[in-house]
């Protein structure tokens, strides 16, 4: 038998309830004024990219040519042009952009008007817009333009260093077209390393970022731009709960440049870098693994004239902290160049300061804070992948023209015996390594079953190890 309950045992419910959902509501942020303050300085950004398609380049397959003289190559070409070959084609890109000054200043991303033909810039007031190309750096992928127009919206500009963790943030922009569609979330990280990108320090978010969103702006709860929208981590082409932002400061730096000088410059370091493992952090004698260890110096380069040395680990660059190898080329890459950097550094279980003169970054290298091996390697029989040494590092270990530095190094005979990255190997066997040629050579032919014997060199001692031969 059920037991009735009382009116007021159900009104005092009813308001515990009331006064519950009433304190979850407020403890939920409101973007509403922030939206109405800001949508009008947002933009979206449509190009178009023209392109022929000559006949000429319409190729039969190889072995299949005709000769010069041939009567089938008008017949060739006439068929071609009734199916449309000689025909223009359009290529289209949507994306989104913010209004930056009263005159018409406006941000994007490169990726979205990379190769355009034509800009057209939509405001909110539905007026259409033909922008200039002021300058575009790829390596930010910031892109400046400018529409002519006076008294415009403006965004307001706020500071990444105060950004914090699990901050709510909010995004306009144009996904799949459309305009001013407003998405929001938190910041999941900061600092972010991408791997196809090494100069940004992206914010992370699980802000609902698609298509059409690239080059929209990123918001705090106070109204200012703390991010350009730049990439998702997708395996579907659509939004999965990762996106990644350029930070303001990043990208105010690249438009003042843009503006005053019409390109970037970054600053060069002249390192190959990597990360501290654990081994390689007790190896060098440090209580955790942090900081970029240096495994190439290039020669003449800013590291080179600085004193920084094959496994120095980079612990500190002008006062900012190095916790990975993927913080050092940003920091690199902001670096005025032709001014003196402060590089802190752990060699032989001691901390040094040096004083490195930053250079700009050369053309033909892909990153800022370091510079690919010249050779790429093979992974050899044992499990290593090794490469040549340069002169210099033949110089600083003061080896007598012997010896292959470990790049990379997999699941294998190698590692049980105890190599790791950095090792040179000087000798296998008692057979003297000149090249990378000749250690792959000697050891496809070690014998199944045996141990051999490997001397190298570590952190400038010389180490026997031994290494058993499994197949």
């Amino acid at each position: 038998m059920y037991k009735k309950i009382q009116p007021f045992y159900l009104v005092t419910l009813f308001y515990l309830v009331t006064i519950s959902s009433i304190s979850y509501a407020g403890s939920l942020p409101d973007f509403t004024h922030l939206v109405e303050e800001n949508s009008a300085a947002i933009v979206n950004i449509s190009t178009t990219q023209k392109a022929r398609e000559s006949v000429s380049q319409l190729q039969l397959p190889k072995g299949l040519e005709l000769p010069d003289d041939s009567p089938l190559n008008d017949l060739f070409k006439h068929f071609l042009d009734k199916r449309g070959g000689g025909m223009p084609r359009q290529g289209k890109s949507l994306g989104s952009g913010f209004i930056i000054s009263k005159d018409g200043y406006l941000i994007t991303n490169h990726h979205v008007v990379k190769n355009a033909d034509e800009i057209v810039v939509r405001l909110q007031d539905r007026r259409e817009l033909i922008a200039e190309l002021v300058g575009s750096d790829e390596k930010s992928d910031i892109a400046l333009l400018k529409i002519d127009a006076t008294k415009l919206p403006v965004v307001k500009f706020g500071s990444v260093k105060k950004l914090k963790v699990g901050a709510w943030v909010l995004a306009i922009g144009s996904p799949f077209g459309f305009d001013h569609s407003v998405t929001a979330g938190i910041v999941s990280a900061k600092g972010r390393s991408l791997p196809s990108e090494n100069y940004i320090p992206f914010i992370q978010t699980d802000v609902a970022i698609n298509p059409g969103n690239s080059g929209g702006p990123l918001f705090n709860m106070d109204g200012e731009v703390v991010g350009i929208n730049s990439q998702i981590f997708s395996r579907t082409g659509g939004f999965m709960g990762l996106s990644f932002a350029i930070p303001v400061d990043m990208a105010l730096n690249v438009v003042e440049q843009i503006k005053r000088n019409g390109h970037v410059t970054r600053g060069w370091l002249g390192v190959l870098i990597q990360d501290v493992t654990r081994e390689l952090a007790e190896s060098f004698g440090m209580e955790r693994p942090y900081g970029a260890l240096v495994s190439q110096v290039v020669p003449d380069s800013p590291s080179d004239r600085g004193g920084i040395q094959v496994g120095d680990v980079i612990i500190e660059f002008n006062g900012s902290e190095v916790d990975r190898s993927s913080t050092l080329p940003p920091l690199v890459g902001k670096s005025p160049v032709d001014k003196k950097a402060e590089v802190k550094v752990i060699r032989g279980g001691k901390t040094i300061r040096l004083q490195v003169k930053i250079a700009a970054l050369p053309e033909q290298i892909a990153d800022s804070g370091s510079v690919q091996a010249n050779k790429q390697s093979k992974m050899s029989r044992i499990g290593v992948a090794v490469v040549d040494l340069t002169a210099e590092e033949l110089k600083d270990t003061e080896l007598s023209g012997e010896g292959v530095r470990v790049e990379k190094i997999e699941q294998g005979d190698a590692l049980t015996a105890g190599i790791r990255v950095g090792d040179i190997i000087l000798k296998v066997q008692g057979h003297a390594i000149k090249n990378s040629v000749a250690f792959r050579e000697i050891t496809a032919k070690l014998k199944a079953g045996t141990s051999v014997a490997l001397l190298i060199q570590r952190n400038g001692n010389p180490l026997f190890l031994a290494l058993k031969v499994t197949n």
